[in-house]
């Protein structure tokens, strides 16, 4: 994958897995297009802000929940038209109501099992829930939800597909992404970075949930192998 002008190293590090990932389910998977509307889980994310700049880049309506009021700030600077704290307020009340009652066309979600039936009320007609990540477990629910509503659910993981699902990605995003990140309508979200010997110091960071976008750990040139 080619680094698109202007970025450093650093920057370019943040990419690709969450290009890769945004793109590989709301493009391919959910078909997220201008005009619609989606709901992303945990804006202070790589992913998700990441998917906020792309979805807002391709002229979609971007809701998105956050743990704090800091994170959900960013997540409104960075392209989103509501932003919520699901620590002190209804995401399903507050995504339904920012969409007239509709629900949106698309929902990345990186919780789980705890978050199905609400994601499931936050769904329009023929709208699609992608699970990626959180936690896993046995969930029942009932199928006149998705029947109703000509709805659909999918959940993907990246690594481990086969080699030709992992180039089409990357063609995907190539084609259709790093061009929006050299015309600057998406940037590397980075919050820290540390050298590769302080790892430990770099995930109790993560750990904290104070981060908002990508921690990514430096080699030295010089570094010994």
């Amino acid at each position: 994958m080619p680094i698109p002008t202007g970025l450093t190293m650093i920057e370019a590090a943040a990419l690709p897995e969450v290009a890769c990932t945004v793109y590989s389910n709301l493009a391919m998977i959910a078909g997220l297009t201008a005009g619609q509307s989606v709901l992303i889980h945990g804006a202070g994310g790589g992913i998700g802000s990441f998917a906020i700049q792309w979805a807002d880049a391709i002229g979609a309506r971007v809701i998105t929940t956050a743990g704090s009021g800091a994170k959900t700030q960013a997540a409104r600077d960075l392209g989103a038209m509501e932003a919520v704290n699901y620590r002190t307020d209804d995401f399903v009340a507050a995504t339904l109501d920012a969409t007239d009652g509709r629900g949106v066309d698309a929902i990345l979600d990186i919780v789980g099992t705890t978050y199905l039936r609400r994601n499931m009320e936050c769904l329009a007609d023929d709208g699609h829930l992608v699970i990626i990540g959180g936690s896993v477990g046995p969930v029942t629910f009932d199928l006149w939800d998705l029947q109703s509503r000509r709805a659909s659910i999918s959940a993907t993981l990246l690594r481990g597909r086969p080699a030709r699902q992992k180039a089409a990605i990357v063609a995907g995003v190539t084609r259709d992404v790093l061009p929006l990140v050299e015309a600057g309508k998406i940037r590397a979200i980075v919050d820290t970075v540390f050298p590769l010997a302080e790892a430990s110091v770099a995930h109790e960071l993560l750990e904290s949930g104070r981060t908002v976008g990508k921690v990514v750990l430096e080699t030295s040139r010089h570094q010994p192998w």
